[in-house]
């Protein structure tokens, strides 16, 4: 019967069609028994559950949903306990990458803060052990921070001396200025000259006594020069060293942090473990092999 040129369909003819809906079992091929295993995956509720979408961090849920179909391909679930035992598998190697996203992050995290703190390290701090020391230049000649200062102390009074034709009284308060006004080995040897100017126990006439005094000053300055090159290289080096070996040290995150992780990671693994011979299990005997049971054991509080 046509109606409108189009066939009409009679009702036994419906309810004939809709008996054989009910008797389908679904597809007989391989290829098409894979398609409709993946249609259970398309609807994207494990990853809705599982992927972190918060406003500084968001998780990957096409990543995610690739991750998940290797699993399903690898393992061929089937039924509802089977598909249940790999999507847990999926969540807790997916947890667990996180923990070492998590663990790395911590690393990072600790190898930063050691070099900011040893670039950063406060001036005011190292200047306030300096200055309650006894002798400053002592204290400072154990670092190379230290050193640095002294040769660079040095250097402008060298220029000070070579200008003005000798160590003029204004040019030796300014090295003490330096030293927050503290004596100390060096300005003690530059009081010393500054006598020898004075007094004159040579008796020499003037320009003797100034050329005299001139070179004494800087003859000193230039021997502490060399001896001050020769200690910063080898305290520059010692401490790179030094610098080098907490680096390595602090490639460990915090202990308390780390301990977290690696209790995380040892339950994960555990889960893991669980449900992949929960699987194991349930395939063998799908295809109809025998199974013993799994060994159990009670544990005694005695």
């Amino acid at each position: 019967m046509k109606k409108g040129g189009k066939k009409t369909m009679s009702l036994n003819q419906l309810a004939a069609n809709r008996r054989n809906a009910l008797q389908s079992t679904g597809p007989k091929t391989v290829a098409g028994k894979a398609i409709a295993k993946m249609n259970a995956m398309k609807h994207g509720l494990l990853a809705r559950e599982v992927i972190v979408q918060g406003m500084s961090y968001k998780e990957s849920p096409r990543e995610f949903q690739a991750y998940r179909e290797r699993f399903w391909r690898e393992l061929s679930p089937v039924g509802p306990l089977e598909e249940a035992l790999v999507d847990e598998m999926v969540t807790n190697r997916w947890r667990h990458r996180r923990a070492l996203i998590a663990e790395a992050g911590e690393i990072s995290l600790s190898v930063d803060n050691a070099w900011w703190q040893r670039k950063n390290a406060p001036s005011v701090t190292q200047w306030t052990i300096w200055i309650q020391s006894a002798d400053m230049t002592a204290a400072m000649e154990k670092s190379a921070d230290g050193v640095f200062y002294l040769m660079h102390t040095l250097e402008k009074l060298r220029d000070d001396v070579t200008q003005d034709g000798q160590l003029t009284e204004d040019t030796f308060n300014r090295v003490l200025d330096l030293f927050a006004g503290k004596p100390n080995h060096i300005t003690h040897q530059l009081a010393a000259f500054c006598n020898i100017m004075k007094e004159n126990p040579a008796t020499l006439d003037a320009a003797a006594l100034l050329a005299q005094h001139r070179g004494l000053v800087l003859d000193y300055i230039e021997n502490e020069l060399r001896t001050l090159s020769r200690r910063f290289e080898e305290l520059d080096e010692r401490e790179e060293k030094v610098a080098a070996a907490r680096q390595s040290a602090s490639v460990l995150p915090p202990i308390e942090k780390l301990d977290k992780i690696l209790r995380y990671e040892t339950a994960l693994d555990r889960q893991f473990y669980r449900a992949m011979n929960q699987l194991e299990r349930l395939q063998r005997m799908r295809s109809g092999e025998q199974v013993p049971p799994p060994l159990t054991m009670e544990v005694s509080p005695k």
